[in-house]
């Protein structure tokens, strides 16, 4: 049975230096509130695995210096503009990045979801990403003739990390119809997700909440986290908060106001 805790530096303790922790894409349960204590905690050295995208999670770990590598396949603020630590990073060289493709991140995943060494997948032919990335394959099929195959090695993570609207007493985690959660946490050797509520019931009793809910078995702990995904949203319970999410674009833009925002934010030291 998963650990159940109100103690949100507990609940991380299994991410440690040099772990590579796999996150979901901005509007699916980011875990904003566990991202912030992550980086109180100065953790180092991640290989961040963001499926498919990121914004502001690994924008801000990036910024923050806990990354090494980085793998995904886009990071943007979208309407707010380019991700600045994570473009400044670039530019520097002071991060490894490991491009990749919304379905190459799936299928990876997958692989290890299904207990295999790697997943075939067609769409990456002909693309220039093939070029950066020694560790896909591309071989001849074993069932016809000329007719070339990418193979890409499962990506298992240490562990996925991921907010949710709530759980239940026996630590069953409801993730509604975000199914690449499921995903992540079949795939990962420990799942740690926070949570609005807890909820005194079985979700897996209730044949209209069992068939959107990861069941408890994959779980290491739930912390409990009210408004865990601010400022980005919540799928069906809130929005984004655009007025942060415009504050952050332009005081991350600098390395001197990526730290104003890092101690007004993330460490509590309110500016007067």
């Amino acid at each position: 049975m998963p650990k159940l805790t109100d103690t949100l530096d507990d609940a991380l303790s299994c991410i440690r230096d040099g772990c590579m922790l796999v996150v979901p894409r901005e509007v699916s349960g980011v875990p904003m509130a566990a991202t912030r204590a992550l980086i109180r905690r100065g953790v180092k050295m991640l290989h961040l695995v963001a499926l498919p995208t990121s914004s502001l999670q690994a924008d801000m770990l990036i910024g923050a210096g806990c990354v090494e590598t980085l793998e995904t396949s886009a990071v943007s603020l979208g309407e707010f503009g380019p991700a600045p630590r994570f473009s400044a990073a670039i530019v520097n060289g002071t991060i490894r990045m490991k491009d990749a493709t919304c379905p190459a991140l799936h299928a990876a995943l997958q692989a290890s979801e299904k207990g295999v060494p790697f997943m075939p997948l067609r769409g990456l032919i002909g693309s220039d990403v093939l070029n950066y990335r020694d560790d896909w394959k591309v071989v001849d099929s074993p069932f016809g003739s000329d007719d070339p195959i990418v193979l890409l090695p499962a990506i298992r993570p240490d562990v996925a990390l991921f907010h949710a609207p709530m759980a239940d007493r026996n630590g069953n985690v409801w993730i509604g119809r975000q199914r690449e959660l499921a995903t992540m946490a079949h795939a990962a050797d420990r799942t740690v997700v926070t949570v609005e509520t807890i909820e005194d019931r079985d979700f897996l009793d209730d044949p209209i909440m069992a068939a959107g809910t990861l069941p408890g078995f994959y779980i290491e702990a739930v912390a409990v986290t009210e408004r865990g995904a601010w400022p980005l949203p919540l799928p069906d319970f809130y929005p984004l908060d655009a007025a942060h999410m415009a504050e952050y674009a332009r005081m991350a833009a600098t390395p001197e106001g990526f730290a104003d925002y890092l101690d007004r934010y993330v460490h509590d030291k309110r500016a007067a």
